[in-house]
């Protein structure tokens, strides 16, 4: 990854904006939005501010929110840059826009991981973050999942062999070992289950390695710290 410097452009870019007030009702205080890094300027999806943080945390079950710590925000931070870097690739595929459908039922199946829905809409009050703004980021994963599913997924071979390995050196243990005394699975039984789970450790061996290239090339500006 390349961290670059600021720029003079940016100084006085910086120097000349002042930073907006969003309603973010921590402790009933106003928190003030700043910009926070930006991922490959000059993109549509280049920025990421302070709320963006903020809203990452919050749709992520069981992470506090009151004076979240530098650790998580930093966790929120790298992990937003990956997004920024799939979805600047995504958007040059426009026919992956996902449906109002889709994002509807992404939109529910985020809600079923909270405790109840009540808790869900407080987390999403407490950082001012809209209904409009949360089916934005949501059409934005979509978009990162079919990108993906586009790039890799289609393309991803699982060998007999593999499954036959995968089934003795690793399933088969694993069962005996969560469920002593029970029958073990045979390798038809069980095949559809381990094709599924090397498709998806393939997948995400081809994105890290994606992101990883994506990292040394793109120019990435810390602006604030956290």
């Amino acid at each position: 990854m390349m961290i670059a410097n600021i720029s003079r452009t940016w100084m006085k870019l910086l120097a000349c904006m002042a930073f907006t007030f969003l309603p973010l009702s921590f402790c009933s205080a106003q928190v003030v939005d700043k910009m926070v890094a930006t991922v490959n300027a000059g993109v549509r999806t280049d920025l990421i501010t302070y709320s963006d943080l903020l809203w990452q945390l919050a749709l992520q079950p069981n992470t506090p929110l009151d004076n979240p710590s530098s650790e998580n925000l930093n966790r929120a931070l790298h992990l937003l840059i990956d997004q920024r870097l799939i979805l600047q690739e995504a958007e040059k595929l426009p026919t992956i826009s996902p449906t109002a459908q889709e994002i509807g039922q992404a939109r529910d199946e985020l809600a079923r991981n909270f405790a109840s829905q009540q808790e869900f809409q407080e987390r999403l009050r407490r950082v001012g973050l809209t209904r409009e703004k949360l089916d934005e980021i949501l059409e934005q994963r979509l978009k990162m999942e079919k990108y993906l599913d586009f790039r890799f997924r289609n393309f991803v071979v699982v060998s007999q062999k593999e499954i036959a390995d995968y089934y003795r050196d690793v399933y088969v243990p694993r069962f005996r070992t969560r469920f002593p005394g029970r029958i073990v699975p045979t390798l038809e039984e069980a095949r559809a289950e381990i094709e599924q789970s090397l498709t998806e450790a393939k997948i995400e061996s081809d994105t890290d390695a994606f992101l990883d290239s994506a990292r040394e090339r793109a120019e990435i500006v810390m602006l604030s710290t956290i």
